[in-house]
């Protein structure tokens, strides 16, 4: 089992900065890529960003390449967001996932293994 810990949401104004932080624990030797997910109110959840174990691999959503940093600290088993030049349509809730394999398009968990509870995020215009 592995336990994710998501940190650091709260209320920004557009244009604004947020870093996330999500905190792994337990059986975290089997998770190699850590991913960020959002859902917006009415919306599904949606792909964000994910990173590998190794950190020399990172993935973006095209919504958000460019503003959004993915990275992580292996030595504290947390990963990060930075996120800049925020806008309205960031706001939602902010996930944070690990799993054995980048996160594939399956809807439902994107082929993650593990969720944490999610931290809110929004963004006034």
């Amino acid at each position: 089992q592995v336990q994710l810990v998501e940190s650091g949401g709260g209320l920004v104004q557009a244009g604004g900065s947020l870093r996330l932080s999500c905190a792994a624990s337990g059986r975290t030797f089997i998770s190699n890529y850590m991913g960020w997910f959002r859902q917006a109110p009415g919306k599904e959840r949606e792909f964000v960003a994910a990173i590998s174990w190794s950190g020399s691999s990172t993935y973006y959503a095209d919504s958000v390449k460019g503003r959004f940093t993915i990275s992580r600290d292996n030595a504290k088993n947390t990963v990060y967001l930075q996120m800049n030049s925020l806008k309205p349509e960031d706001t939602a809730v902010y996930y944070c996932a690990a799993g054995r394999s980048r996160p594939n398009s399956d809807p439902g968990n994107y082929g993650m293994s593990y969720w944490g509870k999610g931290t809110l995020v929004t963004v006034s215009s």
